[in-house]
């Protein structure tokens, strides 16, 4: 073990004996600090849809794998992955115990941040033609990870995390687009790129998911051409804009007939079916059950 192996292991069990105090139990601990989460799980988990925001994922210890659409992605404490638009992924802790619990840092990313640190300070150059996945692991170094703890150590002297959380985040931000994979980060916050025009369209599908869904106008609202939107838009999000806004009308119908009782054809009406054999038949593919045995599967774990 050389030295950097030897410092990458100090600053992981400094953090992972802070996350022990701030996360005692299974579950999302938001912390004093607004865009920073920790995650702890004591057992491996089944599978947990979520629309997840732009954010960085750092595992401090076990291992988490997630599925984009057909893609898989496994990440440890070598590796730290960056969501870099919003994406409907499923997670899966595969490594964790109660002697070595699962930790994991969350850290929400603001685009108008990036966007203003590139404009700051130029830390990379013209952004890629090509576009690139909004998801993507990189290896991490002590750089990274110190910035990181630097930040969580802000957790224990409350009255410094006004002055000093910002630049710590800066920092964090910018190791970030200096990273190998960086670039892909840039693409998303340069304003009237063509990958910026995806994370608009993006938005309007996260926005009105329960909408018919026109590409002629969501193209048109973009400013880009139907072919160009969904070429851009399937190679950022792995599917096309129909198949991403199922994955959201799915997942919305499953947390609507969770937290608030709502029976299955209602769920699914609310969420844009028209059909609730369709729905069920959508429902059953994506989640493994209909949506009638997969809710009360849910609600008897919970």
């Amino acid at each position: 073990m050389d030295d950097r192996d030897e410092e990458l292991m100090r600053l992981r069990a400094e953090l992972a004996s802070t996350m022990n105090r701030y996360a005692p139990t299974y579950g999302v601990f938001q912390t004093g600090i607004a865009p920073l989460y920790f995650i702890r799980s004591d057992t491996p988990t089944d599978v947990i849809h979520t629309v997840h925001k732009p954010g960085l994922c750092i595992v401090v210890q076990g291992r988490k794998q997630v599925q984009l659409w057909e893609e898989c992605y496994v990440y440890d404490p070598l590796n730290y992955l960056v969501v870099s638009v919003t994406l409907p992924l499923a997670g899966q802790v595969t490594e964790a115990s109660s002697e070595k619990p699962y930790f994991c840092i969350r850290l929400d990313i603001d685009p108008a941040e990036i966007a203003q640190l590139i404009a700051d300070v130029s830390p990379v150059g013209v952004p890629s033609q090509q576009p690139h996945r909004g998801l993507y692991l990189d290896k991490i170094d002590s750089s990274l990870l110190d910035a990181m703890l630097r930040l969580v150590r802000l957790l224990d002297v409350p009255s410094d995390i006004p002055a000093l959380a910002p630049l710590a985040l800066r920092e964090i931000f910018y190791r970030l687009l200096k990273g190998q994979q960086g670039q892909r980060l840039h693409e998303i916050a340069i304003t009237d790129s063509q990958t910026h025009r995806v994370t608009r369209a993006i938005e309007w599908l996260n926005n009105n998911y329960a909408q018919p869904l026109h590409i002629d106008k969501l193209a048109s609202y973009v400013n880009l051409s139907n072919s160009t939107l969904h070429h851009r838009f399937k190679a950022v999000t792995a599917m096309s804009p129909l198949q991403y806004q199922k994955q959201l009308r799915l997942q919305h119908a499953r947390r609507l007939m969770i937290s608030e009782g709502l029976d299955v054809s209602t769920a699914g009406f609310k969420v844009g079916y028209e059909s609730p054999s369709q729905f069920s038949r959508e429902y059953s593919r994506m989640f493994g059950a209909p949506p009638s045995r997969d809710i009360a599967k849910l609600r008897s774990l919970g």
